[in-house]
């Protein structure tokens, strides 16, 4: 097996192009899902001028087991999902795009990476959107990067509760963590909702990079 497992995964582009896009979208599919899946979840949010960009992973898979595993168990493919979207986002750089105005994004297992990218590549983003997703690693493994890395960094982080996959202690845990760091933080529980992303919280996604789109 090689050990940078997602390196010839392809990246669906839809969306503005990327010469004249007011933003780019890093989008993350789920466990099981694809690329094409996670794009329809970016059309969904109506923004005419973002171009979106979804890797995808081996397997329909970015890594084995839960987030909350021992890293060293989810590995070679979490470290190369993490490289891979890092390429991804060294690419639009080198097309002209600051990482101020690339937004990254993902549902579920995508989320949970989204929100590790974000972490342990700080930067100024142009949004970080996590639909159930927390930062990765097992239960009292959480270490916070030095404060004020992401400046200012809007995140949103939502989830329902309970939800099988992601406990909302982590997303608070995780959204206390993205604070200390500088990042600007909304979460949003949902009490009893599904595995699932709703018409509400792609409105506040919507809403989120409306703001970041005025901008430029």
């Amino acid at each position: 097996m090689t050990n940078d497992p997602h390196a010839a995964g392809v990246v669906l582009q839809t969306g503005a192009p990327l010469e004249t896009a007011d933003l780019a979208m890093v989008l993350l599919h789920g466990r099981g899902g694809s690329a094409e899946d996670i794009l329809e979840l970016g059309s969904a949010l109506h923004l005419p001028n973002a171009a979106y960009f979804a890797p995808q992973a081996a397997g329909h898979t970015w890594y084995p087991l839960s987030f909350l595993a021992p890293r060293n168990a989810n590995e070679p493919f979490l470290s190369s999902a993490l490289v891979k979207i890092e390429s991804v986002v060294d690419n639009l750089e080198q097309s002209g795009l600051g990482r101020e105005r690339i937004v990254v994004a993902g549902f579920s297992q995508g989320a949970c990476l989204a929100t590790e990218f974000v972490a342990s590549h700080p930067a100024r983003y142009g949004a970080l959107i996590a639909f159930t997703g927390g930062l990765i690693g097992p239960p009292g493994s959480l270490q916070s990067s030095p404060p004020g890395e992401l400046k200012g960094t809007p995140a949103l982080l939502s989830s329902g509760d309970p939800d099988p996959h992601v406990p909302w202690a982590r997303v608070e845990e995780s959204a206390a963590i993205l604070s200390a760091m500088g990042a600007a933080v909304t979460t949003k529980r949902y009490p009893g909702r599904p595995h699932t992303v709703t018409q509400e919280e792609l409105e506040l996604a919507r809403n989120l990079l409306l703001q970041l789109g005025n901008r430029h």
